[in-house]
């Protein structure tokens, strides 16, 4: 098996987000010797309690302790909702192993097939775009490590361990364990989200190149005294037009391969995020003031989760944006110079084209911006009840 995977390489962001994916056990393609088989059980177990599970039952064993306490209940549950919701990811990973790997090789076969200067070109500038917009995740996996920087010698979040963990060594084995758990969990969860992102990036990418196909639809045609191609001209308009549709057709399916696979996983990151905001928040106004470092690192863990909610809902509201565009270009055409089937074939292309593509959350929710406004009004309600509760 070769250290580094092949596919996605058209997109940097999601090239590395699949091979991060692969060191850690979670995303596995079938290149595997007899052996590596063998130990990859092991090998994916390993990592997958290291990175969450340890700290999980620590956390969870924590809350029963405490249970009642409500202010120290949110300083418990706002984490371990988090890592509920990774543990949800990975499950979802395991199961849609195959259709993601098939996502992926059919967005390289269409990109590294494209060979016009113009393609090449919106290629590049989706790779640049979507490596702007990985920044934010970078900030978040960078900023876990910061967790660790506490004040005082305690450990920098609750959990629950078999040992005293005020003496040493078990303080100092304990810090440790935190510090990598937090840091793991934050670059694995920038990488499974950015995976999403990206691939939805790859689809948006092949719709900019349908456009530009069509667009050149009667590239290099001449057009007689009538208005009106010639039956040569009209047959290469109608190959390259069903080559057209071939390809849009290939877009609709990816697209809605992506929501299949990703609907409940997106879901469940909603609907923990919802909460997370809103017990993230409470904290922030439990912290003392004079406590600069803990407040920045709360601020920071705020910010976090609004971008990663809001990435997920802009992308889905481009997509669906970019998707319905593909009906504009078509009309844009010089569509009244062909024969009459060839205007038939491009009427049935614009009528499909105005359904859109649509990420969904679970099929209940469909992503776009006013999506992202709506989270954010419903965690701020229950911020508010929760204050209430309180006092």
């Amino acid at each position: 098996m070769k250290l580094l995977i092949t596919n996605g390489k058209k997109n940097t962001v999601l090239w590395i987000c699949l091979n991060v994916l692969r060191w850690v056990g979670f995303l596995v393609p079938d290149e595997l010797t007899a052996f590596q088989k063998a130990v990859r059980p092991f090998y994916t177990m390993f990592w997958f309690m290291l990175i969450v599970g340890i700290i999980t039952i620590a956390q969870t064993g924590d809350l029963i302790q405490i249970w009642g306490n409500v202010p120290l209940m949110v300083e418990t549950s706002y984490l371990l909702f988090t890592y509920f919701v990774f543990i949800f990811k990975i499950i979802n990973l395991f199961i849609k192993r195959e259709e993601i790997f098939d996502i992926v090789r059919d967005g390289d076969e269409e990109l590294n097939a494209e060979d016009s200067e113009e393609g090449k070109a919106i290629i590049e500038r989706s790779n640049r775009d979507m490596i702007r917009k990985m920044r934010p995740f970078i900030v978040y996996a960078g900023s876990a490590f910061t967790w660790a920087a506490t004040e005082e010698r305690t450990l920098f979040y609750r959990a629950w361990y078999p040992v005293d963990v005020t003496k040493s060594p078990a303080y100092e084995i304990a810090y440790v364990h935190q510090s990598l758990a937090v840091a793991l969990v934050a670059i694995t969860t920038c990488s499974l989200d950015t995976m999403v992102l990206s691939l939805v990036a790859v689809c948006r990418c092949r719709i900019k190149l349908l456009q530009l196909k069509l667009t050149n639809l009667f590239h290099d045609m001449e057009i007689d005294g009538k208005r009106l191609l010639s039956d040569d001209n009209n047959r290469k308009v109608a190959e390259r037009l069903r080559t057209c549709i071939i390809k849009h057709q290939a877009i609709l399916e990816s697209g809605f391969q992506i929501r299949k696979c990703f609907a409940y996983s997106i879901l469940a990151q909603f609907s923990v995020s919802t909460v997370i905001l809103c017990l993230a928040a409470y904290q922030l106004g439990e912290v003392e003031v004079s406590k600069k470092l803990r407040l920045a690192l709360k601020m920071a863990y705020l910010l976090c989760m609004v971008v990663q909610v809001f990435m997920y809902c802009y992308q889905g509201n481009c997509i669906s944006e970019e998707s319905v565009e593909v009906a504009d270009t078509i009309y844009e055409m010089p569509w009244y110079v062909c024969s009459l089937p060839i205007r038939k074939s491009l009427l049935v292309m614009m009528i499909r084209s105005r359904r859109p593509i649509e990420l969904t959350a679970g099929g209940f929710v469909t992503l776009s911006l006013e999506c992202f406004m709506s989270i954010i009004k419903v965690s701020y309600s229950f911020f508010t009840v929760l204050r209430q509760v309180e006092h």
